[in-house]
C-alpha cells in the first residue's frame, strides 16, 4: 500500500493524538483510583436529638473498625448545622464524653460546625458559644457536605 507523504504524516499525527488521549484517560482513570486508597465519609448531623448523634458515632466507629480488618485507610467528618451544632457545643452536647475521646484517640475522625448557625445562635443567646476540642467553624455546613460530596465523599445521613 503507497501511501502519499501527507497520508503518512496524518496517520502519525491520529496515532499520536490517540496515543495523547489514551494516557490522559488512563491518568485520569490512574488519579480516581488512587482517591479509593482513603475511604472518605462525611456525616451529616442537623437534629439537637442525641439519638442520631450516637448512631453518627457508632457507625463511624464501626467504619473505622471495618477498614483497620481490612488494612485501609478511613477518614470521617462530621458536619453540623442548624439544632445539630448542639453535638459540639461545650456547654449542651449530650455526647461530649465520647467527643472527648475520639478528639483524643481517634484521629481519623475530624469536627466541623456551621459557622452561619453559630452566629445566630450567639445572637439569639448573646454570648460567645465555645465548642468541644477539636471543632473548626466553616462559613456554612451545608457548603462543606456538599463540596466533600462533589469531591467524591460518601454522604451518611443518620
Amino acid at each position: 500500500m503507497n501511501l502519499t507523504r501527507t497520508t503518512r504524516r496524518r496517520l502519525q499525527v491520529g496515532i499520536m493524538c490517540f496515543t495523547v488521549a489514551a494516557f490522559g484517560v488512563s491518568g485520569t482513570l490512574l488519579a480516581q483510583a488512587r482517591k479509593l486508597d482513603v475511604h472518605r465519609i462525611v456525616f451529616q448531623i442537623d437534629s439537637d436529638s442525641d439519638v442520631p448523634m450516637k448512631h453518627a458515632i457508632s457507625n463511624a466507629l464501626n467504619l473505622i473498625k471495618y477498614y483497620q480488618r481490612k488494612d485501609e485507610a478511613v477518614k470521617i467528618d462530621f458536619v453540623t448545622y442548624g439544632p445539630g451544632i448542639t453535638m459540639f457545643r461545650a456547654d449542651k452536647s449530650p455526647v461530649r464524653g465520647i467527643l472527648d475521646y475520639i478528639h483524643n484517640r481517634v484521629p481519623q475522625i475530624s469536627f466541623f460546625a456551621c459557622g452561619n448557625t453559630k452566629s445566630i445562635i450567639e445572637k439569639r443567646e448573646g454570648h460567645p458559644l465555645s465548642f468541644v476540642a477539636g471543632t473548626r467553624i466553616v462559613p456554612s455546613g451545608i457548603v462543606k457536605i456538599v463540596s466533600l460530596e462533589e469531591a467524591g465523599w460518601a454522604y451518611v445521613r443518620p
